[in-house]
């Protein structure tokens, strides 16, 4: 890692930016920097060191995904798919509110869907937003082009997480479909803000092109209020930014722009040639492209400056901890959660349940669980019965062979500095009684793609083939390649019922000819396959199809749709209304 150098003039809060940033005088100084009384505010706001090397390793990540899926990760393909997955999963993980938001207008038929993550911390009427396009050209993988904007925008979120520290804003991060065909999934982002949202917006960071192998150090707006805190990170290290003029309206930043919101970022250049004055103070090779391997198929692992990507991460995290990190120390706090948050059972039996906590500022902490609203006859029991925030217990529901049936809403509590609670609903059948439902959420995929998991970015309105009701659905493959696409949800069927009825509506279109199955739809409870149609079933229209899951009443199962294309010839598995139902 590159030390942090500061010139002795400039300041932050009183303090040199080094001494702010927790940094040691450069080794080359004529004399040593003075002494500087740190204070606990000072090191409370100081931004984090971005590891670069975890940085190389989410780019590692996104070229294997490209290597996988044709060499390339555009906004239309399962290689961007994957890679919103892969982004999303850390994501998630470290504990962001995070959305796939379909980009229902101006996008190429097909694209992917924008990934927004929220840090849920912060004045949500004052938001710093960082964003950066996670797609490719289709000639190759994009690493700097632009997953070294996707992947350092990425860690220093993950650092986000990881310190929590105290937030005086809210900030929020997105990951960018089809910028490559026209800026479109940044658009229609901004388009579907109301003015208040916007309003809301004090700044958008773009970071496109972080990494260039003979780059330049340049900055988008680089005399406006917005930049500030990024041309001092930079000015720090005597780098001597430019203005990015080869960038302006060439990026997400641009869509932020047409609705007066201010911007900035970093770039190290593209295509253009630099010059022997930038060369004489940046280095490298004069009158050569900054980015030799711009939308190319070179633009591999290979192609990345890990200098440049270094200080453009930690210009990054600097530019987050001066606009939206307090100086005030945080309070240690917690959350708490329960999965399944439902449960059913006869009589005389008993259900688990999984009680999660997470540190969400401050420090761990010892936090005790307990349990109230259960009626005479049903105990709860926690093993462990305290954890360290961070930690999970697993709560036994025990029901009596005296309860009457009925449904019983349940508050599991922790308790340490603060208190916070979580429902559980039991539902108790009587012998031989059942209580009807329907337990799949969101079957008609017209509320986004939540619960749904897996590839997600299936789920939506798209040009080519339409809803069964309603004006959403689930695409699953139909590419003409090989390639898997899988969505699917965690239910719970209750006890005592005696049917539970897996119904969805299902349209199959191919281009293969004849009885042999080329192409397969499958139906699996918990990865195993309970149903399986092919390119053989196709047919115009939807088609209601049905499956008996009776045996797995009073269990919780994971249900899939899968489905499988070989290497040629389209065949799309259209799904939706999917409900399964008990009685």
């Amino acid at each position: 890692m590159l030390r942090r150098i500061s010139p002795a003039g400039l300041s932050v809060a009183g303090l040199t930016l080094a001494a702010a940033l927790g940094l040691a005088a450069p080794v080359a100084s004529a004399r040593p920097a003075p002494e500087v009384t740190r204070t606990a505010a000072a090191l409370t706001a100081a931004a984090p060191d971005i590891d670069v090397t975890k940085v190389q390793a989410h780019l590692g990540e996104l070229n294997a995904i490209a290597t996988r899926n044709g060499g390339n990760r555009r906004s239309t393909t399962q290689g961007y798919r994957d890679s919103v997955a892969y982004v999303k999963g850390k994501l998630q993980a470290a504990g962001y509110t995070v959305t796939e938001q379909a980009c229902a207008s101006g996008c190429t038929s097909g694209a992917g869907p924008n990934l927004i993550a929220e840090w849920p911390q912060g004045d949500a009427s004052k938001v710093y937003m960082f964003g950066s396009h996670l797609d490719s050209v289709s000639a190759g993988p994009g690493i700097n082009d632009n997953g070294s904007g996707s992947a350092t925008l990425l860690e220093v979120a993950l650092k986000l997480a990881e310190t929590r520290p105290s937030m005086a804003a809210r900030v929020r991060f997105g990951w960018w479909t089809d910028e490559e065909q026209g800026l479109n999934g940044s658009d229609f982002y901004v388009r579907s803000l109301t003015s208040a949202q916007r309003s809301a917006i004090k700044a958008y960071y773009n970071f496109d092109m972080v990494a260039s192998p003979n780059g330049g150090y340049f900055i988008n707006h680089i005399t406006s209020a917005a930049a500030a805190p990024m041309k001092a990170y930079w000015d720090s290290l005597n780098l001597q930014p430019e203005e990015n003029t080869e960038g302006a309206g060439r990026s997400d930043d641009y869509s932020f722009e047409n609705y007066g919101i201010p911007t900035s970022g970093y770039a190290m250049g593209a295509g253009a040639r630099k010059t022997s004055a930038q060369a004489a103070k940046w280095g490298g090779t004069a009158n050569a492209a900054y980015d030799g391997c711009y939308h190319s198929s070179c633009d591999t692992t290979g192609n990345i400056n890990a200098t440049g990507l270094n200080r453009s991460a930690d210009g990054v995290a600097y530019t987050l901890w001066s606009q939206a990190v307090s100086a005030t120390a945080p309070a240690d706090d917690f959350s708490l959660s329960a999965s399944p948050a439902t449960g059913s059972t006869a009589p005389g039996a008993s259900l688990t349940t999984t009680v999660s906590t997470t540190t969400t500022s401050g420090s761990a902490q010892t936090v005790g669980l307990s349990a109230s609203g259960a009626p005479a006859g049903v105990t709860v029991s926690f093993s462990p019965a305290s954890v360290t925030s961070g930690g999970s217990a697993t709560a036994t529901v025990a029901v009596g062979s005296s309860v009457a049936p009925g449904t019983y809403n349940l508050t599991l509590t922790g308790t340490g500095t603060t208190t916070h609670t979580a429902p559980y609903t039991l539902t108790v059948t009587g012998a031989g009684g059942c209580t009807a439902s329907q337990v799949v959420s969101n079957g008609g995929f017209e509320s986004g793609t939540s619960p749904w998991t897996g590839d997600t970015g299936a789920i939506g309105a798209f040009s080519g083939q339409s809803a069964h009701s309603g004006t959403r659905f689930a695409w699953l493959a139909g590419y003409g390649r090989a390639a898997t696409d899988t969505v699917g949800q965690s239910v719970t069927i209750p006890a005592g019922c005696a049917r539970a009825t897996l119904r969805y509506w299902l349209h199959i279109d191919t281009a293969e000819s004849g009885p042999t199955a080329y192409d397969t739809f499958q139906v699996k409870v918990d990865g195993t396959a309970k149903q399986t149609f092919s390119n053989a079933h196709a047919a115009s229209g939807y088609t209601e199809r049905t499956l008996d899951l009776g045996q797995y009443t009073g269990r919780q199962i994971t249900l899939t749709f899968t489905a499988t294309e070989d290497a040629s010839l389209q065949t799309s598995f259209v799904v939706d209304d999917v409900t399964l139902t008990t009685g």
